[in-house]
C-alpha cells in the first residue's frame, strides 16, 4: 500500500498560548496608554521632522495624532480578540491615505514617509515591551507581536503610498495642463498680444525659466506604441497632438543636441531653427514643413532632423507652385529635346552653373568625357542663346534645377 503523505501542522502561535487573562490585561493597559503613546510618537515626529504641516480636524485636534491613536487602538483590539496567525488587523482608512497624499503634494519623498512610520513602530514597540514585562507576557509571544506590528505597518504604508501616488498623478496632470497652456501661448501668434507678463507667469507655474532662444520640434509617432521621449524637464513636451510637439530652450547650448539625439532615439520628426522666444511659432512652421517633406519622401525619414542642416531643401521645395511655374518658363527650351536627352542637358547645365568652370571641371563632376560636355554646352547655348549669359536668368536656372535635383528628377551629382 502507498503510504499517505503526512500532513505538516501549521506552527502554533506563541501569542495564542498566552493565558486569556494576561492578554486582556495587556490590551487594557495598552488601550489606556494609547493616547499618551500617540502623543509621544507625535512629539518625536515633530522633533525629527519640523517641516511637516499640522492639519487639524473639526475638533481642532491634529489629524495625524488622531490617526496614530486610532492605529494603536485597532492593533491592540485585534490582539485582544484573536491570534496573529489569523492575519493583520484592518487598517483604519482615511487618515494615512490623506497623510501620504499630503506628503506627495508637499513635494516630500516616500523615504521620509516610511522613516516616520518606522519611528512610530519603534516607539510603540518600546511601550508594548514595557507593558509585556509588567503583565509577564512570555518573550516568544512578544517577538511574535513585533512581527505583527511590522506587518501592520505594511498596511499603513500601503494606504499612504496609494495617497502619495494619487497626489503625484494629480500634480503631474496639473503640470501637463499648465505646460500645455504655456506651449499654446508660445506657439501661437497671440503670444505677442497677451504680453510678456502672462507668459512669464505661466512659465513660473511649471518651473520653466524663460529662455532667450528656442527651437520647436514636431515628432512622427513610431509604427508601434512607444513611450514618450525622455527629454527632461527643461524641454516642454506635449504628447497629446497627433504629431507631438516640443519646445527646446537654448538649443545651441553645449551638449543640447547630443542630449536630444539620445532622448529621441527611435523617433522621427524635425526640429525647427533656433529663434528668439517671441518667434517660436516661426520655428514650429519650419518643423512642420520639414515633417511634410519627410512624409513625401523628399527628406530622410526614420530620424529626427534639424532644419538648419536641410536649409536648401526647405527653401527650394516649399513654394512648389511658384517654382513649378518658374521651371516651365526657364526650362522651356528643353521641351523638344526628348526626356532622356533633356535630362542630360539639364544635369550638364546645373553642373556648369555650380562649378562656373570649363569642360574639364564639369566633366569631372558628371563623370563623363570632356568632349561630351563640350558638345552639350554648345547645344545649351543654341537653346538659350544670349540669355544664358544673363546673371538673373542663370540664377533662376540654378534655382529651378537645384529644386529638380532635390525632387529626384536629376542625378545625384548634378
Amino acid at each position: 500500500m502507498t503510504a499517505r503523505p503526512t500532513a505538516v501542522a501549521a506552527p502554533r502561535s506563541a501569542w495564542h498560548d498566552v493565558p486569556p487573562l494576561k492578554v486582556r490585561r495587556f490590551a487594557a493597559i495598552a488601550l489606556a496608554e494609547a493616547p499618551e503613546l500617540a502623543q509621544e510618537i507625535m512629539r518625536e515626529i515633530r522633533r525629527e521632522y519640523p517641516h511637516l504641516p499640522v492639519v487639524l480636524d473639526d475638533n481642532g485636534e491634529p489629524m495625524a495624532l488622531v490617526g496614530i491613536r486610532r492605529a494603536i487602538e485597532v492593533f491592540v483590539r485585534h490582539l485582544e480578540h484573536t491570534d496573529y496567525s489569523a492575519g493583520r488587523p484592518t487598517v483604519p482608512p482615511g487618515v494615512f491615505h490623506d497623510f501620504g497624499r499630503g506628503e506627495g503634494l508637499g513635494g516630500r519623498s516616500l523615504d521620509s514617509l516610511q522613516a516616520i512610520y518606522r519611528m512610530g513602530v519603534r516607539l510603540a514597540w518600546r511601550r508594548f515591551a514595557d507593558i509585556g514585562q509588567r503583565v509577564r507576557i512570555p518573550p516568544p509571544a512578544m517577538y511574535e507581536l513585533v512581527d505583527a506590528g511590522y506587518e501592520y505597518l505594511d498596511g499603513l504604508v500601503d494606504q499612504s503610498v496609494r495617497g502619495y501616488a494619487e497626489a503625484a498623478a494629480r500634480q503631474a496632470g496639473e503640470r501637463l495642463r499648465l505646460q500645455r497652456r504655456l506651449m499654446e501661448q508660445l506657439l501661437a501668434d497671440r503670444q505677442r498680444t497677451e504680453g510678456a507678463d502672462a507668459l512669464a507667469e505661466r512659465a513660473s507655474r511649471v518651473g520653466w525659466p524663460l529662455p532667450r532662444r528656442v527651437a520647436v520640434g514636431v515628432l512622427l509617432r513610431p509604427a508601434r506604441e512607444a513611450v514618450a521621449p525622455a527629454v527632461g524637464q527643461e524641454v516642454l513636451l506635449d504628447m497629446d497632438y497627433e504629431q507631438p510637439r516640443m519646445v527646446v530652450p537654448e538649443p545651441d547650448a553645449a551638449g543640447r543636441r547630443d542630449l536630444l539625439h539620445r532622448a529621441l532615439a527611435g523617433w522621427a520628426g524635425a526640429i525647427g531653427p533656433p529663434v528668439p522666444l517671441a518667434d517660436a511659432a516661426k520655428s514650429l512652421r519650419w518643423a512642420e514643413a520639414a515633417v511634410r517633406l519627410m512624409e513625401r519622401g523628399l527628406l530622410p525619414a526614420g530620424e529626427v532632423l534639424f532644419c538648419t542642416e536641410h536649409t536648401e531643401a526647405l527653401v527650394l521645395l516649399q513654394p512648389e507652385e511658384l517654382l513649378d511655374d518658374l521651371a516651365l518658363r526657364c526650362l522651356a527650351p528643353l521641351t523638344h529635346c526628348g526626356p532622356a536627352h533633356g535630362r542630360r542637358l539639364a544635369e550638364t547645365l546645373l553642373a556648369w552653373l555650380e562649378t562656373r568652370g570649363g569642360a574639364p571641371e564639369v566633366a569631372a563632376r558628371l563623370g563623363v568625357h570632356p568632349q561630351t560636355v563640350r558638345y552639350r554646352l554648345r547645344q545649351i547655348r543654341e537653346l538659350w542663346g544670349d540669355e544664358i549669359d544673363d546673371p538673373d536668368r542663370r540664377f533662376e536656372l540654378e534655382l529651378v534645377l537645384r529644386a529638380q535635383r532635390l525632387r529626384g528628377r536629376l542625378g545625384e551629382s548634378g
